[in-house]
């Protein structure tokens, strides 16, 4: 097998050794201190903070975060691996003699392997200035469990301030064979700017008693009372408006490939079980079944914030909400009213079966301050698929009759 790290040196990359600007860079970003809104991370790509192996598209752009896309090859190994603090992606996967899978023309990436994607954005950062990456929401609804690593690092899904280098994707299909292909987006990355003030601060989120304050004197998170606990608290619905309405979806084990970038493709009946409502209310989970559930809060992100979905304390239950996912300003954002999104969650049980009683907790939304207030909100870009929404699959379903 011909060497993965040989043939990385053959390819041309000129995009790559484009250098940031920093004095002008420092300039645009010093009164910003939080998470960087949509007009700022596209300073970040003027000023080659961010480049590209492909012109990066607008659609990539949302309030608060940028869409990554696949490379051209991955390569599948046998086992999820981090490069530590001394080695490379390229030098691990060189290591492991990983097969490779070109992309170009599209591939499956079978259920239950894993497998490692270099991405074609790459990362020129200031040292004021760190990431951090989700699954998207529609990849999280689809159970594919993916990560972001760096370069010499011993964390997944977190890049550190002044990284320069290229950014890879671990992807594991968990439910469904899905086909990909150069370009497809299943993770995003934000950006974090930190002030001379918060270099040594470690948790960024807003606590219970600030969270209580938004809620109550500048705008209402959620739709009723705000339940606080670490962040906060979300209750999942299963009681549905009438016995016997559909409260969530259970994935299939035995289906057909799911195609990634075609949306509203198909029916949802070949590859999820509908869960109707029970006079007790109750949800007895599977050990290792997937589920798509509902909030009982509606929500709303308000522009000056952003919140991820975090799990749990482990205490409470053998499951736990599958994907941290993340939440972009003006998400179920009314302004001036009401909370209007509830928050779709994508639960696994694990050791032992688990039973679920409406309303009980199942997450909680841990919420951080933007630097600034985005030009455009969610909702209100060409990509926002999940405003206004109930008890909703990914998107690449036609809607449930």
């Amino acid at each position: 097998m011909r060497s993965i790290m040989a043939m990385a040196r053959r390819v041309p990359q000129p995009e790559l050794i484009a250098r940031p600007e920093p004095l002008a860079a420092e300039r645009d970003f010093a009164s910003s201190a939080g998470l960087l809104s949509r007009q700022k991370i596209k300073l970040m790509i003027q000023r080659k903070l961010i480049v590209a192996k492909q012109t990066i598209e607008p659609e990539q752009l949302q309030p608060a975060s940028l869409d990554l896309r696949l490379g051209a090859r991955a390569y599948r190994v046998r086992a999820s691996f981090l490069p530590g603090e001394s080695r490379t992606v390229m030098e691990q996967l060189d290591a492991l003699k990983s097969a490779e899978i070109p992309l170009e023309e599209g591939a499956v990436l079978e259920r239950g392997c894993v497998y490692v994607i270099p991405l074609l954005e790459h990362l020129n950062l200031q040292s004021s200035i760190s990431a951090l990456a989700n699954p998207k929401s529609s990849t999280g609804r689809l159970d594919i469990f993916t990560r972001l690593i760096t370069d010499r690092s011993e964390i997944f899904d977190h890049v550190a301030g002044g990284y320069r280098g290229p950014l890879y994707a671990e992807v594991s299909p968990r439910s469904f064979s899905v086909r990909v292909r150069t370009g497809s987006k299943l993770n995003q990355i934000r950006f974090r700017r930190l002030n001379s003030q918060q270099m040594g601060l470690t948790d960024f989120s807003l606590n219970d008693r600030e969270l209580r304050d938004w809620h109550e004197h500048k705008c209402r998170l959620v739709d009723g009372e705000a339940q606080t606990r670490n962040g906060l608290v979300l209750r999942v619905a299963l009681s549905g408006e009438t016995l016997g309405a559909r409260i969530g979806y259970r994935a299939q084990k035995h289906t057909d490939v799911i195609d990634g970038d075609r949306a509203g493709a198909y029916d949802l009946r070949d590859f999820w079980d509908p869960i109707l409502a029970r006079p007790d209310k109750r949800l007895i989970l599977d050990p290792g079944e997937f589920y798509i559930l509902a909030s009982r809060e509606k929500l709303q992100i308000p522009p000056q914030l952003a919140a991820e979905m975090a799990p749990i304390d482990p205490a409470m239950g053998e499951f736990r909400v599958h994907y941290a996912g993340f939440f972009d300003p003006g998400f179920g954002y009314t302004p001036g009213g009401e909370p209007g999104s509830r928050a779709v969650l994508e639960v696994r049980s694990h050791e032992v079966p688990f039973i679920l009683e409406d309303g009980q907790i199942i997450g909680r939304l841990s919420y951080e301050k933007m630097a600034e207030e985005p030009e455009v909100l969610y909702g209100r870009t060409s990509v926002s698929n999940y405003q206004g929404q109930g008890l909703k699959l990914s998107k690449h379903f036609k809607p449930a009759e």
